[in-house]
């Protein structure tokens, strides 16, 4: 569903509504966004929206927007930019490739997939869910 009238910009800090909880994502161009998913090497299959307290790795992928907000509504949501100064687009992005199949520690109140995000645009983690 999201929002086909929306500019999206490399960079952007896309926020996808979800049952229980916002998932985030950092669009990438091209319709792809870094994201990070459920389970690193050796974790049972999940949803991708799926992370739990239990959860200890996650792993960072580049997938198109559609299929990662599926029927769920998204939008572009820099919220931050009014307290932080964001890198340059192309410095994000090359941030964000890095990490691109890499597993990562996920924890939910202090690095969850907004605190990546973040991470990515700002150099620092923040998540005001938690």
């Amino acid at each position: 569903m999201g929002q086909d009238n929306c500019k999206l910009q490399p960079g952007d800090l896309i926020e996808i509504d979800q049952r229980f909880h916002q998932h985030w994502a950092l669009y990438m161009g091209d319709g792809y966004v870094v994201t990070l998913t459920p389970g690193g090497e050796n974790s049972p299959p999940q949803l991708a929206g799926s992370v739990t307290i239990a959860t200890k790795k996650a792993k960072a992928k580049k997938e198109l927007l559609k299929e990662v907000a599926g029927n769920d509504e998204w939008r572009v949501n820099n919220k931050y930019d009014l307290y932080r100064t964001p890198f340059p687009m192309e410095e994000i992005i090359r941030r964000a490739e890095q990490w691109v199949g890499k597993d990562v520690t996920y924890l939910l109140l202090h690095k969850n997939c907004e605190h990546f995000v973040t991470e990515l645009r700002y150099g620092k983690g923040v998540s005001a869910q938690v």
